[in-house]
């Protein structure tokens, strides 16, 4: 006799229970939902889950010391615009002039001193 939909949720809460499985969550926006999309799409895998799994399976057979690589997370690289940094320099050294209490005081301009080359 077939078992009732009751009936295989009960069995199935138990096994969740005996192999002390853990859903787990995760809001992704949607670059990084495309990605894993495509890694699904290019090794054939049908499920999201699956797809998590085995991302955290072949990460951790990496080791401790290839995982990183796996693991990290990709940084914004902060480039700053010539323009922005002369800038810069003009408004620091124009505040460095005004700060100068005494006329002796000798203020060195890096770009110009041979010495910070």
């Amino acid at each position: 006799m077939a078992k009732s939909g009751q009936e295989r949720s009960a069995k199935a809460a138990e096994k969740r229970i005996e192999y002390d499985e853990k859903e787990l969550r995760h809001r992704v926006r949607l670059g990084t939902r495309q990605k894993l999309d495509e890694l699904m799409a290019w090794n054939g895998i049908e499920e999201m889950s699956e797809a998590v799994q085995n991302l955290i399976l072949n990460a951790h057979a990496l080791g401790p010391t290839l995982s990183f690589q796996a693991m990290e997370s990709p940084r914004h690289k902060v480039q700053i615009s010539e323009n922005v940094a002369r800038m810069f320099r003009n408004q620091s050294l124009a505040k460095i002039h005004r700060d100068t209490d005494e006329p002796e005081d000798e203020i060195v301009d890096p770009a110009q001193d041979a010495h910070y080359r």
